[in-house]
């Protein structure tokens, strides 16, 4: 008696899949298909992005080639025209790469590209900031410490990436208009500062040692 049950049990479950095949059969197709064709379409653009990135890493270099061997017209060229049309991280370092090629020969040129990225919202807040002090290091010599403080104050904070490096700008400056004081606190910050590169480290220590000597005293 049980297997007759089961065999009707059964026969009712085949009924029941037969008759929800024939209503829904057309949409498990579809769904199929369109699964089967987005992970095609997925997988086509990656590889489509892939390409693109591998494009416009070898005309970055050709560009960077272009700059090493003193054809700085043709590499700023070249950088411009990748910032038009590079995915996008290459088309960021593209820009500040032809900003600062543009500064072999031109440094007023250089300080307006980069203030002009330091202001573009657009790029993310690591690399405005990193043109605000390129923009800073190029105009260094024709700014008044005011305006140069001006300038570099937005980027210096405690976790700031680019503080020491503002911090030795604007110690170089209080340095060369004998404010032995002021030059001396902006370079013992960095050394205290754990995120400054050793490098940099480095060369403060030297700064500091003409903040000790003080002012070189001449003899009439």
């Amino acid at each position: 008696m049980s297997d007759i049950f089961r065999e009707v049990e059964e026969e009712v479950r085949r009924d029941k899949a037969a008759e929800i095949w024939k209503k829904y059969g057309r949409l498990f197709i579809a769904g199929a298909v369109l699964l089967v064709a987005g992970t095609a379409g997925w997988s086509a653009w990656q590889q489509y992005q892939r390409k693109q990135a591998e494009i416009a890493a070898s005309r970055f270099e050709a560009a960077i080639v272009d700059a090493r061997e003193g054809r700085s017209k043709e590499a700023v060229a070249a950088l411009e025209a990748l910032a038009k049309d590079a995915p996008g991280g290459y088309r960021d370092v593209a820009r500040l790469r032809a900003a600062a090629e543009l500064g072999r020969t031109d440094k007023a040129a250089a300080v307006a590209a980069f203030d002009a990225l330091a202001n573009d919202t657009s790029l993310p807040a690591t690399l405005r900031g990193l043109a605000r002090l390129r923009s800073a290091q190029y105009a260094a010599d024709t700014l008044d410490r005011a305006a140069l403080k001006a300038k570099l104050d937005p980027i210096i904070s405690p976790a700031g990436p680019w503080t020491p490096n503002a911090r030795e700008l604007l110690g170089l400056a209080a340095l060369k208009a004998g404010a032995y004081d002021e030059a001396g606190r902006e370079f013992d910050a960095i050394t205290v500062d754990p995120a400054a590169p050793p490098a940099l480290k480095e060369r403060v220590e030297a700064y500091l040692g003409l903040v000790r000597g003080g002012p070189v005293k001449t003899t009439p």
